[in-house]
């Protein structure tokens, strides 16, 4: 699967039902020497609030915590 084909996708915690935002709204952190990635920063703050300048805290999310890929969104398992 090539990340383009990711773009739309919606990240939710398993075990609480929460909506991390979409994975195009996200940073990846990647090891520079592997290329693998290491982890997904989703935003707490809304796009409408980063248009106003006002930054959120971002959840890391390590890309092991990933449990399932599918058609419209990413399932994770985050404490």
């Amino acid at each position: 699967m090539r990340l383009s084909e990711l773009g739309q996708k919606e990240i939710v915690n398993l075990n609480n039902g929460e909506r991390l935002g979409l994975i195009s709204d996200t940073d990846i952190l990647f090891d520079e020497k592997t290329g693998k990635i290491i982890s997904l920063l989703a935003s707490e703050k809304k796009a409408a609030f980063k248009l106003l300048g006002i930054e959120g805290l971002e959840k890391e999310v390590p890309w092991e915590s990933i449990r399932k890929i599918g058609y419209d969104m990413i399932i994770v398992e985050l404490e």
